[in-house]
């Protein structure tokens, strides 16, 4: 199991109340698996997203990547794991901008201080973005950007991509062409994926879907 989680809580707390927002979510996703979590707007999928990153903590639960349990760790440690086993896309692709096309994608390698030119060109070419090495951020149209960050976060070949809202900002044709690329990429090298999305239409050909309301996950399926 590339991916999964046991009875997740995440409740926040402020000075006069307590918002619980999951209320125990189990997921398991396989390596080379696709899922797509859909919403309504505040229901938590973000949270639940960044809660299997690493990018938050759990009230109360379990979580595992590649059966390897994370919320026991800290933040350290954390950030070194996620740098080899976590790729991760947002509805901004957040690239750098004083940084051109190659250095971008190689940034996780760049902080080990070990990159792979090679690497880096066969996922340029993957994304169809292999005559805009040199290009600069500003230089790229939107679904440029966006498929520099799919590029990026396959670029240490990891064992899971999460994935929020990465077409979010796109015009149908860019997104639908984003969303194949990294689905495509996705399954060719075996990572798991996980993605939050508002767009039904979009995640037809992911192997589960899941709907996320009032604080608990629910399974799809293709007659719903």
């Amino acid at each position: 199991m590339a991916l999964s989680c046991r009875d997740l809580h995440r409740t926040f707390r402020t000075s006069s109340q307590s918002i619980q927002v999951l209320k125990g979510i189990d997921l398991n996703v396989e390596a080379g698996e696709v899922i797509a979590i859909l919403g309504p707007s505040g229901s938590g999928k973000s949270t639940l997203l960044n809660l299997l990153a690493g990018l938050d903590k759990p009230s109360q639960g379990e979580i595992y990547w590649d059966d390897e349990a994370i919320h026991t760790k800290s933040s350290h440690e954390l950030a070194a794991l996620r740098l080899k086993k976590v790729g991760l896309i947002f509805q901004d692709h957040y690239l750098l901008e004083d940084l051109n096309v190659v250095d971008n994608v190689s940034l996780s390698g760049r902080l080990q201080r070990v990159v792979d030119k090679a690497r880096v060109k066969s996922l340029l070419e993957a994304v169809g973005l292999g005559e805009r090495t040199d290009f600069m951020p500003k230089k790229l149209s939107g679904g440029e950007r966006q498929r520099v960050a799919v590029a990026r976060a396959l670029y240490a070949k990891p064992s899971i991509i999460l994935a929020d809202e990465p077409t979010g900002s796109l015009d149908r044709v860019n997104a639908r062409a984003v969303y194949e690329i990294l689905v495509d990429l996705a399954r060719s090298e075996n990572s798991a994926v996980v993605m939050v999305t508002h767009d039904e239409g979009l995640v037809k050909t992911v192997d589960k879907r899941f709907y996320l309301e009032d604080g608990r996950l629910l399974e799809q399926h293709p007659k719903d």
